[in-house]
């Protein structure tokens, strides 16, 4: 139950952790791109967080290999 409790309350803070992120990410797009921007500023926003999570999620995968662990993949 413990295990479970601590697992639960680790994704919800890391969710808002994200969205915290999301809303810092999305101003500062906000203020590089200019308002009429749009759609390509969302498209832009959208590639490079894919492309920072792609690269976040390989190198962790990584580490788990070295570490000993199975890759997730």
């Amino acid at each position: 139950f413990l295990a479970t409790m601590i697992s639960l309350a680790s994704a919800a803070f890391g969710v808002v952790a994200a969205l915290a992120w999301n809303a810092f990410i999305t101003e500062l797009v906000k203020q590089y791109l200019p308002a009429e921007a749009g759609l390509v500023g969302l498209f832009v926003y959208a590639a490079v967080i894919t492309v920072i999570a792609v690269i976040v999620i390989m190198q962790l995968g990584r580490a788990a290999e070295r570490a000993g662990g199975t890759k997730a993949m």
